[in-house]
């Protein structure tokens, strides 16, 4: 297209006019602008505009000095934008379209909302509730650097406090956590913002985030609600752990109950390990000591999701070996498949441009591995068996298109081999995978809505697994509670239905936190509920009646079992007294249960 010339700007710009400073909206759409073509000397003429459409271009940022002051609307969708923080020079900015630039994270989300205190709807929906959830990351993130810097002071000299004031920041953002590890780009962000705030300062005081509060109401309302009383059994003991089980933590966890030795070597006996993944390591914990047994790592690499499978492979010799693979995968889009006792990565599937937020392997195939993606897809492959040289060679079976983020994957227990739930930014769908199908691309079959006439359809779902064969526990629909409802009964009464109501059966109290991202769990074997919350505890729900009824129960969210307590452990001589627990898992028998923290702690429990 080339640069921008007032001519141009004339032509598309409404009302029409012979000059710039009185147009007020203007589209410049599909003209394959690149960013130098945004001329901020030209743009900044435009000093009454409102309404600004730059969709379907080639823009890797905007120039930071566009002059565009009164912008209220402004839509950049398909385009390539990886920077989005100078959308700051936009204060006005109420309405904002960023669909379909493939760089952009949820990270970026977060962000925007941070930098833009007058926002209401982005792409199309309320930005109340990232709001929200910004507004409490931001309160924590400034309360924490804000103990860091009184501790860091506190251990300088009074000659080297000027020294010391610039190497704070760095300190502040190596070592202040806060938040599933997904949100870490966000809030390492944020942590250096306030950190070079309070250096500014002199560490007087810390301006937190003028947000604007989108919903007092709601916002009261969460903080007076009362926390469900626990019900404690005395036969669950929590594990004190010491300095040298403070291992990586991640979003995603999962537990191994495979056979001691999965070359076959020992049998009769069992193993309980756990595989943990954060940052570029990928760790394998014995649950039963607390020791690292694995560690592996990928320079470069931010891993997210972990799932376990069992293969059957035959040596060069003939004999067959069953192998314990992890899947492992990330930041780049990549899957790697770890040979788990002996250390390596035997395996690298390209599977995606964009980020991978989460993966799963079938119940039923063995080499059947699902993974989601920030690119709104989710494919099916066939990781195949390893070769003579150990080497897997995967091959795409299908692909799922999805009309927001996959979060969690959960195929359909009662028939894995035909339809795949997903709990995405958008809501919970559910996908036909049966491989006998011709069409090898495909959209959902039904969208689920957890209220019927409510907005649930357009909310995320952020927690999904089923309890048994038939009832699935699902977290985000509603704050503070999770959903058990009936697979069977909703599919049943779907019809031709393309949103279907779920057939609820109870609803389950748990935190208010306005968090989003703190993953359920379930343990089938034992018709159990696990859940973490923001401040370090284990919500733990035996759903057996619930399980066992015939009718949908209308009552009050029903308590929790028990709430495990934080045990606040010693780490790097220091007491960690509080942290989140991003995800909770346990093996079948629930013999061990294991938290994953934000603070780099993985906390171990054993039933007695």
């Amino acid at each position: 297209m080339g640069p921008l010339s007032a001519r141009l700007l004339m032509q598309r710009g409404r009302p029409k006019s012979d000059r710039l400073g009185k147009i007020r909206s203007l589209n410049l759409s599909g003209l394959k602008l690149l960013s130098e073509d945004l001329d901020p000397k030209l743009l900044c003429r435009l000093t009454q505009l409102q309404e600004l459409d730059l969709s379907n271009n080639q823009l890797e940022t905007l120039p930071a000095d566009l002059g565009l002051s009164h912008l209220r609307i402004l839509r950049c969708a398909n385009n390539q934008l990886g920077d989005i923080t100078t959308l700051c020079q936009f204060p006005q900015l109420e309405e904002l379209s960023l669909e379909g630039n493939p760089f952009l994270t949820v990270n970026d989300n977060l962000k925007i909302s941070f930098l833009l205190p007058n926002l209401r709807k982005v792409n199309g929906k309320d930005a109340s509730s990232t709001s929200s959830q910004v507004e409490s990351l931001n309160r924590e993130l400034t309360s924490r650097v804000t103990a860091h810097w009184e501790k860091f002071v506190a251990s300088q000299s009074p000659e080297g406090a000027k020294k010391a004031q610039t190497d704070f920041v760095r300190s502040a953002v190596r070592d202040v956590r806060y938040g599933p590890e997904s949100l870490s780009e966000f809030t390492q962000w944020r942590v250096q913002m306030i950190s070079e705030e309070l250096v500014a300062s002199g560490g007087t005081q810390v301006h937190e985030t003028d947000i604007q509060e989108r919903s007092l109401k709601a916002t009261a309302a969460q903080e007076s609600r009362a926390r469900p009383v626990a019900l404690k059994r005395p036969d669950d003991v929590p594990l004190n752990l010491s300095p040298n089980k403070r291992v990586c933590a991640s979003p995603l966890a999962q537990v191994e109950d495979n056979p001691v030795g999965s070359d076959g070597s020992q049998t009769g006996a069992t193993s309980q390990t756990v595989a943990t993944c954060g940052g570029e390591s990928v760790c394998v914990i014995d649950c039963q000591t607390g020791i690292v047994l694995h560690k592996y790592k990928a320079p470069g690499e931010e891993f997210f999701s972990v799932a376990w499978t069992a293969l059957t492979v035959v040596t060069q010799a003939g004999h067959k070996k069953r192998w314990s693979v992890l899947a492992a995968a990330g930041l780049r889009g990549q899957v790697r498949l770890l040979h788990v006792r002996a250390g390596f990565c035997c395996g690298v599937i390209r599977a995606h441009k964009r980020a991978i937020a989460t993966l799963c392997f079938s119940p039923n195939h063995e080499t059947h591995l699902f993974t989601a993606s920030y690119d709104k897809r989710i494919i099916l492959w066939d990781i195949g068996a390893p070769n003579d040289d150990y080497e897997f060679q995967a091959s795409q079976l299908l692909t799922l298109d999805t009309t927001s983020t996959p979060l969690r994957l959960c195929p359909v227990a009662s028939c894995p081999d035909d339809y795949l739930l997903a709990g995405c930014e958008g809501g919970c769908c559910c996908w036909d995978v049966r491989l006998d199908q011709p069409q090898k691309r495909r959209v959902f079959e039904v969208e689920f809505v957890f209220s019927e006439g409510s907005e649930a359809s357009s909310r995320r779902v952020d927690g999904l697994a089923f309890v048994n064969k038939d009832v699935v526990a699902s977290k985000g629909s509603g704050l503070g509670t999770i959903c058990l409802w009936s697979w069977s009964q909703t599919w049943a009464g779907r019809g031709r239905q393309v949103t279907v109501a779920v057939v609820v059966l109870a609803w389950l109290q748990w935190s208010p936190t306005t968090l989003a991202y703190l993953s359920l769990s379930t343990c089938p074997d034992e018709e159990t509920v696990l859940c973490g919350d923001e401040e370090g505890n284990v919500w733990i729900y035996d759903v057996r009646h619930v399980v066992t009824q015939q009718t949908p129960l209308l009552a009050a969210p029903q308590a929790p079992t028990q709430i495990l307590k934080w045990p606040q452990p010693r780490a790097l001589s220091q007491t960690v007294t509080k942290t989140m627990v991003n995800t909770v898992v346990a093996n079948p028998t629930l013999t061990y249960l294991t938290a994953l923290t934000d603070s780099n702690i993985v906390a171990i429990w054993k039933r007695r």
